[in-house]
């Protein structure tokens, strides 16, 4: 089976489709103007001529009546001065009055179909009809004895007013499409420079130039898409410069521990292997120092488990108290070999519903950080307490370090992100547990936070649903 192949389409230039159908668009309203101005000024050209040709018909029939020649000639040329040539017919076709126009102009070949046209009129009436393109109005009057009245207006009159209107038209609409194809195309030029300048700036960015200025636009549109643009820059500037600080964070952090750890081994080798008591000291070196490796390590791995895993949430109700007991019990050896002091104030026998594996991610950064963070007095208070307004079980693990400004509070939950204090003691991490906790915790849509004042330590707290006991 052969495989279809993918029409490719052409891009078409932005300028060379706007003008396009600007023009067609000025095209089509010129004839739709055009063709509604024309169809109604020749309507109302035609409808006007059989208004006038029955106003003249009645005002020749009262001068008939009342036997006024010379008013009616003088009438009757007046009419041909506005293009309405006016008779009084006998009969058989002569044409009476005018009498300068008897000898020219005569009925005899039309008089037939003029008194069948009256005949089907009836007795007093009058006809309108269109014949060798005149508007004719034919009516019987009373000009010493029965006659016959043949007012007649030429429609070439009004179609070559209809040409002329045309011949006009068309000048006035070449102009106006032309003026439309230069505006179309200063609009369009105006806005590709927008979207060239973009793309130029598009390039240089997808090349590593991070000064590269999205500059905004006059047009509301390009405006937002640059905003956006220079938003998606920063972040990724900021992504950069977080990986490149990782990365010496993590080269610095790594180098220290490994060099520690082959500077010891070589002491054991060449200085304390037979000394029982300095071998067993620099031995507990090299295994702090792995402990300190394997955290760093599991830390950078974390934060990309935890991201890629943001939706594999697993709860499930435990109890929080044993839970948490275990987790403080794994750092005694830190009051065994470094002094630290637990205190802890925990209620007996609180449930929760949540991922445990997470959960414990969780505890052990804010421990760790507790632990790296906290005074020369090196005691960690820790509670777990029951809301008793509520259905809420409160963590909270306080350090009696040098605190965070408020400036730096809202950046201690990103990625890398590590305070600028010195500290009488090297602090461990790569910056990424806090990054950690909240985006395990934010998962699991639990409330989290920070209080601290400077000089008084730091107070991290996490609330937990409670799930009542009775119900295990």
């Amino acid at each position: 089976m052969k495989s279809e192949r993918r029409k490719i389409k052409t891009p078409k230039s932005i300028n060379r489709e706007i003008v396009k159908h600007f023009l067609m668009l000025a095209v089509i309203l010129v004839l739709l103007v055009e063709s509604v101005f024309l169809i109604i000024t020749s309507s109302s050209a035609n409808s006007t001529a059989r208004e006038q040709l029955m106003r003249i018909g009645r005002d020749v029939a009262s001068l008939t009546d009342g036997h006024n020649d010379s008013a009616l000639l003088r009438y009757m040329r007046n009419c041909r001065e506005d293009g309405f040539a006016v008779y009084i017919v006998a009969p058989d076709g002569k044409v009476i009055l005018p009498l300068e126009e008897a000898e020219e102009v005569g009925f005899s070949n039309e008089i037939e179909d003029i008194k069948s046209r009256l005949i089907k009129a009836g007795r007093g009436g009058s006809v309108i009809y269109t014949a060798n393109d005149n508007l004719n109005y034919v009516a019987s009057v009373n000009f010493y004895g029965e006659k016959i009245l043949v007012a007649s207006y030429s429609l070439l009159i009004t179609r070559n007013t209809m040409r002329r209107l045309i011949i006009y038209f068309t000048i006035v609409g070449v102009i106006a499409i032309t003026l439309c194809g230069l505006i179309s195309y200063v609009v369009s030029q105006k806005l590709s420079g927008g979207l060239k300048n973009l793309s130029s700036c598009a390039e240089r960015f997808s090349k590593g130039d991070f000064n590269v200025d999205f500059a905004n636009s006059e047009y509301l549109e390009l405006a937002v898409l640059s905003d956006t643009l220079n938003s998606v820059r920063d972040e990724v500037k900021k992504s950069g410069d977080f990986q490149r600080e990782l990365l010496a964070n993590v080269s610095h952090d790594l180098k220290t521990p490994l060099t520690m750890i082959k500077a010891y081994a070589s002491m054991i080798r060449e200085i304390s292997g037979n000394n029982p008591e300095k071998r067993d000291k620099h031995l507990q070196v090299i295994i702090d120092e792995a402990d300190r490796l394997t955290g760093l390590v599991n830390d950078v791995l974390n934060v990309s488990k935890v991201n890629s895993t943001l939706n594999q949430i697993n709860p499930k109700v435990f109890n929080l108290t044993e839970f948490v007991y275990g987790i403080i019990n794994k750092f005694e050896y830190l009051q065994e070999t470094q002094g630290y002091s637990f205190m802890v104030d925990i209620d007996a026998n609180l449930y929760t519903r949540a991922d445990e594996e997470k959960i414990s991610q969780v505890i052990y950064n804010l421990l760790g950080n507790a632990v790296n963070y906290t005074g020369e007095e090196k005691t960690v208070y820790i509670s777990l307490k029951k809301d008793l307004a509520g259905d809420r079980i409160t963590l909270k693990i306080r350090d009696t370090g040098k605190g965070i400004s408020k400036e730096d509070l809202p950046e201690i939950w990103n990625r890398y992100y590590r305070v600028n204090e010195t500290h009488s003691r090297p602090v461990k991490g790569t910056g990424l547990g806090l990054n950690i906790v909240k985006i395990i915790l934010q998962n699991h849509k639990f409330d989290f936070g920070v209080d601290s004042e400077l000089g008084k330590g730091s107070t991290f707290w996490v609330d937990f649903p409670e799930v009542p006991a009775e119900i295990q």
